[in-house]
């Protein structure tokens, strides 16, 4: 099954919150215990991503008192991460993230997070695969991973999240985990089981794939859409890549799941129509007297 282009859009900003107790189907019916579901209401009401956390194969109630959470600000080309504790909900500065500046309460941290979806009341198979390829993440990654609940696109589970950028991974193996995560740990994207960037629409996710594969930059923060028009279905974008500028378009392609009637649905992914290398921009200087 392809993964490119299927990262989720709506999540630049990120609100993890650590709970041990049973996580519910769906975040937002907001079945959790008041505190936990008074700051997941508050992120969702403007636009912060909440996710649920927990560490590989603990059960128990943390030791902390008050609310350990990590808040992430994905956008740009300076994506931070930051944890802290807190005593309750009010006490986190959530409009700060959304202006992209760490709340007061938390600090940064100074090493990438990585969160594995073992929600098992969305969709077995993330529990059934996330669980393991956790357990085996956090014994190469102590304190740096996380299980989570639904992170979008149970068809692809076992799914790895990389923060603070959103970089997504789907259909994970614990070596293939295992690579990804030494990769983003050294600035850099593995674009074997890759499926985006979040926060950014899927059809450029798409054009950035393309550009990638054909030039072989795996530096996360080397490609960047300068541009892009779409035109009906079709998108066309001007991308740099590296020290190169491509003209990509792309358009979408229809993928019928071969796994059964669980997933026998038609997913929708993209092809490439066309990749053009464009000349280098070359700036006129007036000639000297």
């Amino acid at each position: 099954m392809p993964t490119l282009a299927s990262a989720t859009v709506g999540a630049r900003l990120w609100l993890l919150i650590e709970y041990t107790g049973a996580w519910p189907s769906r975040l937002e019916n907001f079945e959790l215990p008041t505190e936990i579901s008074k700051l997941v209401r508050r992120a969702l009401q403007r636009g912060i991503r909440p996710q649920l956390i927990r560490r590989p194969g603990k059960r128990t109630r943390p030791r902390d008192q008050g609310i350990r959470v990590l808040v992430g600000y994905a956008a740009g080309e300076s994506p931070w991460i930051a944890q802290g504790v807190i005593a309750g909900p009010d006490d986190l500065d959530l409009d700060a993230l959304v202006a992209g500046v760490v709340p007061e309460s938390c600090i940064l941290e100074d090493e990438p997070v990585f969160l594995v979806c073992t929600h098992a009341k969305r969709n077995v198979c993330c529990a059934r695969i996330g669980l393991p390829l956790a357990r085996s993440l956090a014994e190469i990654l102590p304190d740096r991973v996380w299980e989570t609940s639904h992170v979008g696109g149970d068809r692809y589970a076992a799914n790895l999240v990389c923060l603070p950028h959103g970089i997504f991974y789907g259909s994970m193996s614990q070596a293939a985990a295992s690579a990804a995560a030494n990769a983003y740990r050294s600035g850099e994207i593995i674009l074997d089981r890759y499926r985006g960037r979040a926060g950014i629409p899927e059809p450029l996710q798409a054009v950035e794939h393309f550009a990638r594969a054909h030039t072989g930059e795996c530096s996360v923060g080397a490609v960047a859409v300068e541009s892009s028009r779409t035109d009906g279905d079709v998108t066309e974008a001007i991308v740099r890549c590296g020290d190169v500028r491509l003209q990509v378009v792309i358009e979408p392609s229809a993928f019928t799941a071969p796994c059964g009637t669980a997933c026998a649905e038609t997913i929708t992914t993209y092809r490439l129509v066309s990749l053009d290398r464009l000349a280098p921009v070359r700036y006129a200087t007036p000639a000297l007297a």
